[in-house]
């Protein structure tokens, strides 16, 4: 993995289990929160699966689109795109109605300091949302983060484990849920809420981070000692599969790979690799936030990228010194202020 094109192909490319199911889901899919990390390759792959499936229908994304050059490059994928904010009544009431919403609207990092927009954003807007497509089926992206810290050899949290959520920005991640899931009571409206950590991919992610503070000397902070990760791509497919799952009350989903990876032993495979000792600081604490996708894997297989194909393309985008987004996980942070 070398290029942007390589990359880009590899986050888009439609499994056959995916062209199968988008055959089956009805109607058009309109993605809120387009924009982010993940949205660009989620809609690319959404076009790619209906193409290869020889259906008809439409795939919108929805953003504020402050970065021109995404909303081209998707409109040449074959994405139509609405440029809204939100938070604007009237932006979210022109809304066209479409029978399958993906909600990825969200805010966490910069939480600290701006707590009231962080909570508008993850809490009040999902009840406004929900209204509107209250005829729609809706995928909630959520995060793990609600979840308590977890034992090392728990094997993470599963959907039956009770939320707990640590900081002001996971307590706003159960908000969403909760105002989603109060308004599919409400309405009976079909949900899942889809509750992910961490997706990576070449550009950042938990594994780039890791791979790069070993190759630059930099200190590994090994108190958040172990971690699951799923490649984005699958990650995706995830999503977009799950509109066949949605559910009244909201199917619960959590989404990651099978492993509880050692942030110890994956800097120090990154070491060899690169022909240098990793540094770490502090010890491995006994808890830390893991989540067991079991349920997941059970509906849809097992991810089709592994971590040893995520741990050899991220060293070889890192010797060819790939293009990074720069915007750290923090997955390191335990006390949950972001």
């Amino acid at each position: 993995m070398k290029t942007l094109e390589e990359l880009e192909d590899q986050l888009s490319l439609p499994s056959a289990s995916l062209i199968e199911d988008i055959k089956t889901i009805e109607g058009d899919i309109l993605i809120l929160g387009v924009g982010g990390k993940m949205g660009p390759s989620l809609a690319k792959l959404a076009v790619r699966a209906i193409e290869a499936a020889g259906v008809s229908k439409r795939v919108i994304g929805v953003s504020r689109f402050s970065d021109a050059s995404m909303r081209e490059d998707l409109e040449k994928s074959g994405v139509e795109t609405i440029t809204a904010d939100l938070l604007v009544e009237e932006d979210l009431q022109s809304l066209p109605e479409v029978k399958n919403i993906i909600y990825m609207v969200g805010k966490k990092f910069g939480t600290a300091g701006n707590e009231h927009l962080t909570w508008a954003m993850n809490a009040y807007l999902p009840g406004r949302v929900a209204d509107k497509f209250k005829k729609s089926n809706i995928i909630v992206f959520s995060s793990g983060n609600i979840y308590p810290f977890m034992p090392i050899g728990s094997g993470g949290a599963t959907e039956r484990i009770a939320p707990s959520p640590l900081g002001e920005y996971a307590q706003s991640c159960l908000g969403r849920e909760r105002m989603f899931e109060h308004m599919s009571h409400r309405h009976k409206i079909p949900m899942l809420i889809y509750r992910l950590n961490y997706a990576v991919e070449m550009r950042y992610g938990n594994v780039l981070e890791i791979a790069k503070s070993v190759k630059e000397g930099k200190a590994i902070d090994l108190r958040s000692g172990h971690m699951n990760v799923i490649w984005q791509g699958d990650a995706n497919e995830i999503a977009l599969r799950s509109l066949l799952h949605c559910d009244n009350p909201p199917k619960l989903l959590n989404v990651t790979g099978p492993e509880t990876i050692s942030i110890r032993a994956l800097a120090e495979e990154f070491g060899r690799r690169f022909g240098v000792e990793p540094v770490f600081e502090n010890a491995e604490e006994d808890t830390v936030l893991l989540n067991n996708a079991s349920h997941s894997h059970q509906l849809f297989g097992y991810p089709s990228i592994s971590l040893n194909q995520i741990i050899d393309w991220t060293e070889e985008w890192v010797n060819e010194g790939g293009l990074t987004l720069n915007k750290p996980t923090h997955f390191q942070v335990r006390s949950g202020k972001f």
